[in-house]
């Protein structure tokens, strides 16, 4: 299985392809840090990243041409601040909008499926119209903008044809679902819009994964059995109070018997890490970085729930979301090896920037688990139309 990965980023989402089973022709993306991360993990020969065909360019200056026919995926998260809750909302009118060239990469190499993930912000209310465009768009890649031809009388095209019932050439079914990284075994609580199509032609039916974790079965393993403070060994003097809402009696029969696994939490990551250090750390990345207070609205991520969606920040690093509070009270940021769990990357998996770089890199990244079992099943349904 053969993918194409844009705006590749740190690599949190091409690690989850490639751990899933596709073998990368071409990953791109023109952020310099976050190309020389990648070499940097190149160098070091980390599985799966060391043979990565990595590609520094604004893709917009990509020839397609020279990439081998039939490839089964492709796949990216092109630029988020046109849509991003903290940006400034510019969707269409932001020169950052790849979401233009992830459609001329499709309509020119024609892959057998398309994988896109996205911030949950660009299912605002107020992003309803561009969104509609860019589905179709996926939907119809040959039908391309026209010389002069605005977005909205491009989109009115679209709407025409497709209403038209009648798809001729390349066309894709496309379904697109608000994903939760919790409920998929990552640490974190992180909405992102993943859109999938596959190509009309291949006739295979798909459907997103069920989750595979629960945040009912945290709360029973915590407040019902009590196992999770079991396995932590946290006596009952140092557990939290029960939260709001969270009844004294909880019964496991009455949880989902599909959901086996409980919600992981910061404790879960961080279990067997020792606390960040000043001094030269032995764990790659797990050094001590001051400065960390409360302030209203930032108030870190407690530690025995799945930690707050980590961000990227429009101008540095935002105070709360990459924080933790300690047993005691107090708080202190997470490390780049702690931020790196919470979005499911290996500890061999370097960061060789600076801190701040380091954590806008990790905030901006796809979590590796969720971006495995999504392309997983994507990768399962097309060996089987393959048999």
């Amino acid at each position: 299985m053969r993918s194409v990965e844009l705006f590749v980023g740190a690599g949190g989402l091409a690690l989850g392809l490639s751990k899933a089973g596709f073998e990368h022709l071409l990953v791109a993306d023109f952020d310099r840090d976050a190309c020389a991360t990648i070499r940097e993990n190149q160098r070091r020969g980390v599985a799966h990243v060391a043979k990565w065909p990595l590609q520094e360019i604004d893709v917009r200056g990509l020839d397609y041409s020279d990439i081998p026919e039939g490839v089964d995926l492709l796949a990216g998260g092109p630029p988020c601040q046109p849509f991003s809750l903290g940006g400034k909302h510019r969707a269409h009118q932001d020169e950052r909008d790849m979401f233009p060239e992830m459609v001329r990469a499709v309509r020119t190499i024609r892959p057998k499926a398309v994988m896109v993930e996205n911030v949950r912000g660009l299912m605002r209310p107020g992003f309803a119209k561009y969104f509609s465009y860019i589905v179709l768009q996926l939907t119809y890649p040959e039908i391309a903008s026209k010389p002069e031809e605005t977005w909205s009388s491009h989109l009115s095209r679209l709407e025409r044809y497709h209403t038209g019932g009648r798809p001729d050439g390349l066309y894709y079914r496309v379904v697109f679902r608000t994903l939760n990284a919790a409920d998929y075994g990552v640490p974190q609580v992180r909405e992102r819009v993943v859109i999938v199509g596959l190509r009309a032609d291949m006739d295979v039916e798909w459907s997103f994964p069920a989750p595979t974790h629960s945040r009912d079965e945290l709360l029973f393993q915590q407040w019902g059995s009590g196992e999770y403070w079991e396995r932590h060994r946290i006596a009952k003097r140092r557990r939290p109070e029960r939260p709001s809402g969270v009844g004294a009696k909880m019964d496991r029969a009455s949880l989902p018997l599909h959901l086996a696994e409980p919600w992981r939490t910061v404790r879960d990551a961080l279990a067997d890490l020792p606390m960040p250090s000043s001094e030269e750390p032995k764990i790659a990345n797990h050094r001590f970085q001051p400065g960390a207070r409360r302030y209203p609205g930032h108030t870190g991520s407690v530690l025995d729930w799945p930690a707050k969606t980590l961000k990227a920040g429009v101008h540095g690093v935002p105070g709360g979301e990459n924080m933790v509070v300690m047993e005691d009270g107090s708080v202190r940021y997470f490390s780049v090896r702690e931020a790196a769990r919470l979005q499911t990357f290996p500890d061999e998996y370097v960061f060789p920037s600076a801190w701040s770089e380091n954590m806008r890199q990790l905030g901006n990244a796809v979590p590796v688990k969720l971006g495995e079992i999504v392309s997983q099943n994507i990768w399962r349904k097309l060996m089987h139309a393959q048999v």
